[in-house]
C-alpha cells in the first residue's frame, strides 16, 4: 500500500515562520523577479518567453524573441507549485488572481498537438524531440505536470491541469505510440507523471512513466546515436558519459550513486515511487542499494550532495571536499524527495533521518534569512578571496546573490518549503506517520486530527495532542542519543520498530516525546582524505558552523578542544538563534609564506551559529570542520 500525504497541515512555530516567509517575501519577490521587474537581479524573461510563444503560435512576430536558458520555461512552473502550497495553507485571492493570469498566459503558449516549450516554439518548431539528450523539453514539461498537479489540488481549478493533460498525452503518442527511442536527458517527468496518475488515476500515465523508468540505459548508446543523427547541439554535449546520464545500465542494476546529483535523485525519487505503486521488488532493492551508496559513501554532513562543479555530480567514495563542493540547493531537494518516496516504500526511520538532515542544513541555507538571496552552491568553507574567486573555487560563492541566469534553486527551495507539511507528515493505510517534527494541526485522509506543539530544532520537546485518535507512528531521530516518551492515556503503550514509535491513541490524549538536546561532536571516516584530524558539531539535526564575524574575523587558526564543555545559548542575533561556545585554540604563525617557527597557540572561547544561517552578516571566512587540538 502506497504511503501518501497528509490532507492539511495548518504550520505554526520555526516551519509556520518559512512558510510565512515564502508567502509575504519569497513569492512576491521571485514574481518580480520572473517579470523582469527587478533592476539588480539577473534578467529572466520567463513571462515574457510565454507570451512571445503565443504570439509566435498566432502567427504574430515572437516580440523579442526567447532568452534564457533551454529549460527557463521550469522557473514559472516551480514558481506556481510554490503558490498552490501555499494557498492550501494561507487563502489569498490576489495571489491566487495573480497565478490564474499566469496560467492563462501559459495556456496561451500550447501548441494544437499538446506540445508546449517556449524554447523550441519560438526558436525552431523543427527542432521538436530531436535533442533529448540536451533539450530539457521532458524536463519542462515535468515541472508543469507537477505545478498542475499541486494547483488542482490547492483551488481545485483544472485549466493548467487540462493543459499538462493534453501535454502528456502529446508525449505518450511520442514515445508510446509513436515508438520514439529516447529516453529524458534530465530525469524529472517519471516522477511527475506518477504524480499526474496519482490525481487522475489515468493508467496511461503511469506507464508512460514506467516507460521511461524501464527503457533507461537498455541501450547506453542512444544519447551518442542520437548525437549522430543532428547537426546542432545546446551544450556540445556528445553523450558518451554514460555515468554521468545515469545511461550506463538498467536502473535496476545501477548500484552506485553516479553522474549529475540532482538528476540522480530525481530518477532515484520516481523509481522507488513506482516500486511502491507495483511492489516491484528489483526495484526497490535498486533504491536501497542508491540509497546506501548516497547517505554510507557520498553524503556530506550537512545533507549536501554532488562533490564537484564538473558536471554538478557525485564523483567517487568517500571524496567529499568542503572547500570546493558543489551540493547544489535542489540536489538536497531532490534527495528530500528521494527519502519520502523511500519511506512510501518502507517505513524505516533511516529515510526520515536523512530528509531531515537535508531539510535544516542545505536547503534552509540555500536561501537567506530575508527570502531574497540564494545559493546554488553550499560550501562547507568559505575564505573571501579564494572563494569564489580562484579558479577552482569560482563556484563556492561567499554570498548569496538576487538570482542567477540558472535560476532552477530559487523557486524550488520555495515550492520545498511550502510544501514541508507533505513531508513532515504522511500516512499508509490506518496509519499516521510523524516523520518530522513541525508545530501546528494536521489532518490525515484516514481521519487522524493531530495539533503539535515544539520549539524544533532547537526546542527538544515534541507534544502530540489527539483531536481525532487511532494508530500513530512517531519517528525518533537516530541523532537523539536518548529519548523519552510519555502519554497521557492509561494503558497507551509504544512500540518501536525500524526508528518509529507504534502507538494506539484515542480522542483528547496527548504524547510527549522528550528528545537529547545535547550538543555532539562528530567525526568523520578516515577514508575521507580532506577531513583527517577535523571534528564537526551538532545539536539536533542542525550542523554547525563558525563564522569569522563571531571569531575575531579569523576561523582558519582556529582548532576545536572537542572534549570541552560546549554551551548552547539562546541569542538575539540573527533574528533569534541558539549559538554554542566551547574551548577552542587559536595558533598564531609567524610572518612569511612558510616558518621554522612553531606556531605560538593561546587558549581562546570560540562560537559557532547553525550552518544554515551563515552568510548573512556580510562576507567573512566560514568553517563547519575545523581541525581538533
Amino acid at each position: 500500500m502506497k504511503q501518501i500525504s497528509v490532507k492539511s497541515y495548518k504550520p505554526r512555530g520555526f516551519i509556520g515562520r518559512y512558510q510565512h516567509l515564502i508567502k509575504d517575501e519569497v513569492i512576491p519577490y521571485q514574481y518580480e523577479v520572473l517579470s523582469d521587474n527587478i533592476p539588480d537581479a539577473e534578467k529572466s524573461h520567463v513571462i515574457q518567453n510565454f507570451i512571445n510563444a503565443g504570439k509566435a503560435l498566432g502567427g504574430e512576430a515572437a516580440g523579442d524573441g526567447f532568452y534564457g536558458m533551454v529549460f527557463q520555461d521550469s522557473d514559472a512552473a516551480k514558481w506556481l507549485e510554490a503558490v498552490a502550497y501555499s494557498l492550501a495553507v494561507f487563502p489569498d485571492k490576489a495571489l491566487e488572481e495573480k497565478a490564474d493570469r499566469l496560467i492563462d498566459i501559459i495556456a496561451a503558449a500550447q501548441d494544437a498537438d499538446g506540445y508546449l516549450n517556449t524554447y523550441y516554439t519560438i526558436k525552431d518548431r523543427n527542432k521538436r524531440w530531436t535533442n533529448i539528450l540536451e533539450g530539457h523539453e521532458l524536463y519542462c514539461s515535468g515541472h508543469m505536470i507537477e505545478a498542475a498537479v499541486a494547483y488542482y489540488e490547492a483551488t481545485g481549478k483544472d485549466k493548467l491541469l487540462s493543459v499538462m493533460e493534453k501535454n502528456a498525452g502529446h508525449i505518450y503518442d511520442v514515445f508510446i505510440k509513436g515508438g520514439h527511442k529516447g529516453y529524458p536527458g534530465h530525469p524529472e517527468i517519471e516522477l511527475a507523471l506518477l504524480r499526474l496518475y496519482d490525481v487522475t488515476g489515468k493508467e496511461k500515465y503511469l506507464e508512460l512513466a514506467k516507460h521511461f523508468i524501464d527503457i533507461r540505459g537498455v541501450d547506453p548508446h542512444y544519447y551518442e546515436k542520437e548525437r549522430q543523427s543532428r547537426d546542432w547541439t545546446v551544450w556540445n554535449g556528445d553523450g558518451r558519459n554514460h555515468e554521468y546520464q545515469q545511461s550506463a545500465a538498467p536502473v535496476r542494476e545501477q548500484r552506485d550513486a553516479v553522474g549529475h546529483s540532482v538528476r540522480a535523485v530525481y530518477l532515484y525519487t520516481a523509481m522507488a515511487d513506482l516500486a511502491a505503486k507495483t511492489q516491484d521488488g528489483s526495484l526497490k532493492k535498486a533504491c536501497e542499494n542508491l540509497f546506501e551508496s548516497i547517505t554510507k559513501r557520498r553524503m556530506y554532513i550537512t545533507g549536501g550532495i554532488g562533490s564537484t562543479v564538473h558536471g554538478e555530480a557525485f564523483t567517487t567514495d568517500y571524496d567529499l571536499p568542503g572547500d570546493t563542493v558543489y551540493a547544489e540547493t535542489c540536489a538536497s531537494i531532490g534527495l528530500m524527495f528521494f527519502m519520502a518516496k523511500m519511506l512510501s516504500v518502507s517505513a524505516k526511520g533511516e529515510y526520515a533521518d536523512i530528509m531531515e538532515k537535508a531539510f535544516y542544513n542545505t536547503v534552509l541555507a540555500g536561501m537567506s534569512l530575508s527570502g531574497k538571496n540564494f545559493f546554488y552552491v553550499n560550501p562547507l568553507e568559505v575564505v573571501p578571496g579564494i572563494s569564489g574567486k580562484a579558479v577552482t573555487h569560482r563556484h563556492a560563492l561567499p554570498q548569496r546573490p538576487g538570482w542567477y541566469t540558472c535560476a532552477c534553486c530559487p523557486p524550488n527551495a520555495a515550492r520545498l518549503i511550502s510544501s514541508f507539511g507533505k513531508y513532515a507528515y504522511s500516512e499508509k493505510g490506518d496509519t499516521a506517520y510523524c516523520n518530522m517534527f513541525a508545530a501546528g494541526e494536521v489532518s490525515f485522509e484516514n481521519g487522524i486530527h493531530l495539533r503539535c506543539e515544539t520549539e524544533y530544532p532547537y526546542g527538544f520537546t515534541v507534544k502530540y495532542s489527539v483531536i481525532k485518535g487511532g494508530k500513530i507512528a512517531v519517528h525518533i531521530p537516530s541523532w537523539s542519543e536518548e529519548y523519552k516518551l510519555t502519554f497521557s492515556g492509561r494503558g497507551t503503550k509504544a512500540v518501536i520498530n525500524d526508528g518509529y514509535a507504534y502507538m494506539q491513541v484515542g480522542d483528547g490524549e496527548e504524547i510527549t516525546l522528550t528528545l537529547d538536546g545535547g550538543v555532539k561532536t562528530v567525526y568523520p571516516s578516515s577514508k575521507i582524505p580532506a577531513l583527517s584530524g577535523c571534528a564537526a558539531i551538532m545539536r539536533g539535526p542542525l550542523v554547525y558552523c563558525f563564522e569569522g564575524v563571531d571569531n575575531e574575523g579569523d576561523v582558519l587558526s582556529l582548532r576545536m578542544i572537542a572534549d570541552s564543555e560546549k554551551t548552547a545559548l539562546r541569542e538575539e542575533i540573527l533574528g533569534g538563534t541558539v549559538t554554542v561556545t566551547l574551548q577552542g585554540i587559536r595558533e598564531k604563525t609567524a610572518d612569511g609564506l612558510y616558518s621554522l617557527k612553531k606556531p605560538v597557540r593561546e587558549k581562546v572561547r570560540i562560537k559557532a551559529i547553525p550552518y544554515y544561517m551563515w552568510g548573512n552578516r556580510g562576507e567573512n571566512q566560514m568553517r563547519v570542520w575545523l581541525p581538533e587540538a
